[in-house]
This record gives structure tokens, sequence and C-alpha cells, in this order.
């Protein structure tokens, strides 16, 4: 990993800001795209929070199941809901490229190779990491995937009251 530039935040707020911050610095503007590569239900709604920090900026932002593009879709604000994943979408030189860090996890139907032959085809767009818990570093992916903004958050400790 080549990111030498660490800070550090706590709580959704303080995985969302550094998102929204690092697409405004990068000039991203109304109509350019942004696709996140997770896996269904447990990186969707992860890909939602993150589209609705940046819903002002009015980007195109377009989820994907696993790197199965032809399963794409649209992610557009639901009132009084948030962002909602729902429409076919194309894929047409997005400006940045999200892996979701569920991508890493143990028995999950995608590889490193299925994950850098899919950002390979984007060599303009930003690489960005969103994982918990350092399941990019503990599958080994740092060494491969060279992003220029990884967040990398903590669910710790989890609590349950009954």
């Amino acid at each position: 990993m080549d990111l030498k530039h660490k800070e550090v935040f706590s709580g959704v707020p303080g995985m969302l800001r550094p998102f929204k911050e690092y697409l405004e610095k990068k000039g991203m503007k109304a109509g350019d795209q942004v696709v996140y590569y997770g896996c269904p239900g447990t990186c969707t709604p992860f890909v939602e929070l993150l589209g609705f920090a940046v819903r002002g900026l009015e980007l195109e932002q377009i989820f994907v199941p696993y790197v199965d593009e032809s399963k794409s879709q649209r992610l557009q604000l639901a009132p009084s809901i948030g962002m909602q994943a729902g429409g076919q979408a194309k894929i047409a030189l997005p400006k940045a490229v999200v892996i979701m860090g569920g991508l890493s996890m143990p028995n999950v139907p995608v590889t490193l190779e299925h994950v850098t032959s899919t950002v390979a085809k984007y060599p303009d767009a930003v690489l960005i990491g969103i994982c918990f818990m350092n399941m990019f570093e503990k599958a080994g992916w740092l060494k491969t995937l060279k992003f220029d903004l990884l967040i990398d958050a903590a669910i710790n400790p989890v609590e349950v009251w009954q």
C-alpha cells in the first residue's frame, strides 16, 4: 500500500465525510459516474449511505453486485427514504471506482483477479477502497490494489442488549 497520509475519524460521519471531501477535491461534477462494486445485501446499505452523502454533487452513481456489470443498478434518491438501488444502469468511463471490502471476505464468489481485471478497464478512474475491520489487509489485497483513497472503518465493540 502506497498511501502515506492517515487521519482517524469516528462514527458513520467519519466514513462519509472523507469520501465526499475526496470526490469534491478530485473535481467530480454533475453527471460524472461513480461505480461501487460490492456484495449484494451486506455492502448495499453502505453503498447507499455513501451515495446519500454525495447526493448534492449530482453524480451518476451505480451499484454493481460483485463484479457482474450486467446487473448494474442506478442509485437514486427516494424521497423521505434515502438512496436506493433501482433500475438498470450502463457503465461508461467512471471517474471513480469504489471497491467494497465485502468482496475480499472468505466464501464470496469473487477473487482478487476478478476485481483487478474489472478495475483495469477504467485506468483513468480514481480507485477507492472502503472496508471494515482491516478486511483488505487481512485478505492480502493491499499488496495488489493501489487505492487512491482507503477508508477502513471499525465496528468495535458491538453491544447487544436483550
